[in-house]
């Protein structure tokens, strides 16, 4: 089964999720000090030509379409007290589709906020760090699903992180897991995770490098078998993708990093790849 203008909307999320991503370049699960705020500002294009079938069959997009998304991204963590921190992400998208018959689409606007609160529950010799966060989900759309469902949601997801040496070097690692509910009659249910590994490249912790890997789960007990003239019906997909980062940090209070990914397998999705720059920025 070839994939034709309707799938849209899987790639959507697959470019909106590699932006998410990226923060764990820099560890998620680390606590930010009480009065202290983290900004990143991210910027992420998207492209895929081909893509997987509900059976997991690999094909081009029908006619010679292709999609590309470049997508912009602004990321806020802000120090409440000693555990407790908001957080928070606002996305905007420029999506083209195009194809050898004419056809051509593009759409942009933003997408789904995201406003949560992480507790940093517990640490283990200030060396290994365990959070969890609760985050509503509010679009800021209305009637276009090549933007997102439209719903309202929560997430609840759960980090573990740590830092050490090896070799010589200094690296950390950081696990993510979150579970996301959509409250519409037939809002998906949804598992997203992420590893990754980091290592410095010198003794001032100016370069480090990163490797993700991550994946997307979606399933609704309400959406019928995979069609692609009728994509809004279906909420059922999954997809895996790898990336490397570089981090250079200009001073302690910013930092960039460069990224690259590409989807190894999937299930109802755009075999997609990506490069993504983000700032960090730490005002205060």
């Amino acid at each position: 089964m070839s994939f034709t203008k309707p799938g849209l909307k899987y790639l959507l999320v697959a470019s909106v999720f590699f932006i998410t991503m990226q923060r764990k370049s820099y560890g998620g699960a680390f606590p930010v000090r009480p009065g202290s705020w983290l900004l990143s500002p991210s910027v992420n294009y998207f492209f895929a030509n081909k893509g997987w079938d509900s059976l997991r069959r690999l094909s081009p997009f029908a006619n010679g379409g292709q999609f590309t998304s470049l997508s912009y991204s602004l990321y806020t963590e802000y120090g409440l007290s000693r555990r407790f921190t908001l957080v928070g992400q606002l996305p905007f998208v420029n999506n083209h589709y195009h194809d050898n018959t004419g056809y051509d689409n593009r759409t942009n606007g933003f997408t789904d906020m995201e406003i949560g609160i992480r507790y940093y529950a517990f640490n283990i010799n200030y060396i290994y760090y365990f959070s969890v966060q609760g985050t509503f989900i509010q679009p800021l759309y209305t009637n276009n699903i090549n933007l997102g469902y439209g719903e309202q949601g929560a997430e609840v997801k759960v980090s573990f992180g740590g830092s050490g040496h090896v070799l010589g070097r200094n690296y950390y690692f950081t696990i993510d897991n979150g579970v996301r509910q959509y409250f519409g009659s037939s809002g998906p249910l949804q598992d997203r995770y992420t590893g990754t590994v980091g290592l410095t490249l010198d003794r001032r912790f100016k370069q480090q490098i990163s490797a993700t890997i991550g994946g997307f789960y979606s399933t609704s007990s309400l959406s019928g078998g995979y069609d692609p003239a009728h994509i809004a019906a279906n909420k059922n997909f999954a997809f895996n993708q790898v990336s490397l980062s570089y981090g250079y940090s200009f001073t302690r209070k910013i930092s960039l990093f460069i990224s690259a990914g590409k989807f190894i397998n999937g299930r109802n999705t755009g075999d997609g790849s990506s490069v993504s720059a983000s700032l960090i920025l730490r005002p205060f």
